[in-house]
């Protein structure tokens, strides 16, 4: 949860983090989602509470479902920038060659 509320930005005000961390609009809503569904579990089993307890909280099937559907989006985001990443010549390692040569000097 660190990671959610501390590292990667902050689901309960995660509109600052648009362009940072999040890429899109839609990234912000559902992590706004995801903090919510958190929230609503952490304030009814507390916040020292053991794993256990969040796990087995009525609410934490919200959490899960929330995660999974920012996790979606996320993946799929990251996907679309590497394959612009791709489409543009980069390619990794960085002094990987591209996979179209460049033309020779007779072929212009």
């Amino acid at each position: 949860m660190h990671v959610l509320f501390d590292d990667f930005c902050n689901a309960d005000d995660p509109q600052p983090w648009l362009g940072q961390s999040l890429r899109t609009e839609q990234e912000v809503e559902l992590m706004a989602r995801l903090g919510t569904a958190y929230g609503v579990v952490q304030d009814a089993v507390g916040a020292g509470a053991r794993d256990e307890e969040y796990l087995a909280a009525p609410g934490w099937a919200a959490v899960v479902t929330a995660a999974a559907g920012l996790a979606q989006v996320l993946v799929a985001n990251d996907h679309v920038a590497l394959s612009r990443l791709h489409e543009a010549g980069y390619r990794w390692p960085l002094d990987t060659e591209p996979s179209s040569p460049e033309p020779e000097e007779g072929a212009r």
